[in-house]
């Protein structure tokens, strides 16, 4: 059977990365496409994977993605017919949709984030099958006009798949300079370009302020960033100098979530990541919590402030008594996913039927 997989953002790199190695194991073609986009691109080099690049992404506008999300679309169809896949599998791509909408090829769509309404509106209703986490209800997918007999849930959270069997590389901790022996607080920059929070962010971070606040203290800890895309990259290093590591290209996330005391996020799947791996993680969201935050805060994984004055003063207590935070967000995580299913048994199972 050939299979085509289209990877857009860093969170597929790592799922489809683990999709695409099971469906080889079981004697499967599969063909993979991407997008110019600096963090994949830099990721899928860092994992020695071939992925054809195909169109962009469509930065900070609606005009430009709009731009881009045709140019691709008309790119994609030209490359799937010739290839004429068995099925189609992607993460609500609404290129992917489309065109295998359009050539008739059965698509498995995933899709995590319903709060990306843009996306689903696009890509759910066309979807063969949709398969997502089970803490989010069947309802909430209909509304975008998909049938529940269409809909497959896992009971686990995407980042699942990727760290079932992680084991954290030592290497990242002095590749970006960090000292083990003392606490790291590990920053990961907000989404500012994605549709569903256009006008809602700065183009630049809403962390730094709080960073800033941070470095003033008198607690002792290295404060390393991820910053997503390059004029973040460019402010952080402009504000914060010497004080701070920041990553200027793609890093072993994971592992250095892992060694991190602390993690600061504002949404997507790092936060998640830090949750499950059983790292103190506070999230800064600036818009209202979706589903995946929402359970994870429930369980009691995630703390969620948007108040910099609070945020600050809880990170701050936090590091303080670390030793026992630790301990006992280790045993929350772990109890958590020792009711986890493999996200990549349900996934390739759909796709093979």
């Amino acid at each position: 059977m050939k299979v085509f997989i289209d990877i857009l953002t860093p969170k597929q790199c790592m799922l489809f990365s683990k999709l695409s190695e099971r469906l080889r194991k079981d004697g499967h073609q599969v063909f993979e496409a991407t997008r110019e986009y600096r963090e994949v691109v830099q990721l899928l080099k860092m994992k020695s994977m071939k992925v054809q690049v195909v169109g962009r992404h469509g930065g900070e506008t609606l005009l430009g993605k709009l731009k881009a999300n045709v140019e691709r679309t008309l790119e994609l169809a030209s490359i799937m017919t010739e290839l004429r896949p068995d099925v189609a599998v992607s993460l609500a791509s609404p290129e992917t949709s489309r065109v295998a909408f359009g050539l008739n090829i059965p698509h498995v769509c995933l899709n995590d984030s319903p709060h990306a309404e843009a996306v689903a509106r696009l890509t759910v209703p066309l979807a063969t099958l949709l398969l997502t986490p089970k803490i989010i209800p069947k309802t909430v997918w209909t509304r975008f006009g998909i049938q529940q007999n269409r809909i497959i849930q896992y009971k686990a959270l995407d980042a699942w798949a990727w760290l079932k069997d992680f084991k954290p590389d030592k290497k990242v901790l002095t590749q970006m300079g960090l000292e083990k022996s003392r606490p790291i607080v590990a920053f990961r920059t907000e989404e500012s370009f994605a549709s569903y929070l256009l006008e809602k962010t700065s183009k630049t971070t809403l962390l730094l302020p709080l960073i800033e606040s941070l470095l003033k203290s008198n607690v002792d800890f290295q404060a390393v960033v991820m910053p997503r895309y390059e004029t973040q990259t460019a402010l952080l290093k402009e504000k914060l100098g010497k004080c701070t590591t920041v990553c200027e290209s793609t890093i072993d996330a994971p592992s250095l979530i892992s060694y991190a005391s602390v993690f600061v996020g504002a949404g997507g799947t790092m936060t998640t990541e830090a949750a499950l791996l059983g790292v103190p993680t506070f999230s800064c969201y600036p818009g209202k919590p979706f589903l995946v935050e929402k359970y994870l805060i429930k369980k009691g994984l995630i703390v969620r402030e948007t108040s910099l004055e609070r945020v600050r003063a809880k990170i701050l207590m936090t590091l303080k008594k670390i030793e026992n935070v630790r301990k006992a967000q280790v045993t929350k995580a772990r109890k958590l996913t020792s009711s986890f299913e493999d996200p990549i048994d349900v996934i390739a199972k759909a796709i093979e039927k």
